[in-house]
């Protein structure tokens, strides 16, 4: 099994002055679920190089044994610090591409057409896709065959808007997940605030919030050895 893990390479919390990126949580657990299920992983960017770490993922109260073990971790730090460019990998060398959240990605993968074509290909080749938290905002502008949008009719889940009024940014964000998913005519549901909840519509998994990672990258293991990958 290999894996693509595609991160954000945006780091401006819109015009805030802070800084932002991908969530450390949302990397690290689904990577080692991935190790532990033998998968080859391959880390790749939009602008490639060092993918750079919400520095809130990094505040004590957010680290998790998974954080910690991928910070210690010489192999994963290095992957980390070298991500591939987008552009050059293809969706026929995967068995599954997984997105992890954080703000960034509603800044630039949200709006790559890399990214879009990438998603696309992935499942309509019968290969499965998952984003977690923020990610499934980048599934904005994929379409399927028909040219309609990927998520219309489809059940979905992503970062609810209540989540994001708890954390103030509702203001900041170029765009509200939940309302997006919705605005686009997915089937959108949720569970409270930060508890974990995952939704497979076919290939295609969503998980909600920080705590829906590691069950997102479960299910999508499940969905590879289920077509015997």
């Amino acid at each position: 099994m290999k894996v693509l893990i595609v991160l954000t390479s945006h780091d401006e919390l819109g015009d805030t002055g802070r800084k932002t990126g991908f969530w450390l949580e949302e990397l690290a657990a689904p990577y080692y679920r991935f190790k532990e299920a033998g998968a080859r992983i391959v880390l790749a960017s939009p602008k490639g190089g060092l993918a750079p770490v919400d520095p809130k993922s990094n505040e004590p109260g957010f680290r998790t044994d998974d954080t910690r073990r991928f910070e210690a971790d010489p192999e994963a730090t290095r992957a980390l610090a070298n991500t591939v460019r987008l552009d050059s990998v293809s969706a026929g060398d995967f068995d599954a591409v997984f997105y992890p959240g954080g703000h960034g990605p509603l800044w630039d993968l949200a709006e790559d057409t890399t990214s879009a074509r990438l998603i696309e290909s992935t499942l309509r080749s019968g290969k499965p896709v998952a984003l977690v938290c923020h990610a499934p905002g980048v599934l904005r502008h994929t379409v399927d065959e028909d040219g309609t949008p990927l998520v219309s009719g489809r059940e979905v889940t992503g970062f609810a808007n209540t989540e994001e009024e708890a954390v103030q940014l509702t203001d900041v964000v170029p765009f509200l997940v939940e309302d997006e998913l919705v605005r686009l005519g997915g089937v959108y549901s949720k569970t409270g605030d930060w508890q974990p909840y995952v939704v497979r519509d076919g290939l295609l998994i969503t998980g909600q919030n920080p705590a829906s990672s590691a069950p997102a990258a479960d299910v999508l293991i499940e969905v590879v050895n289920e077509r015997g990958a």
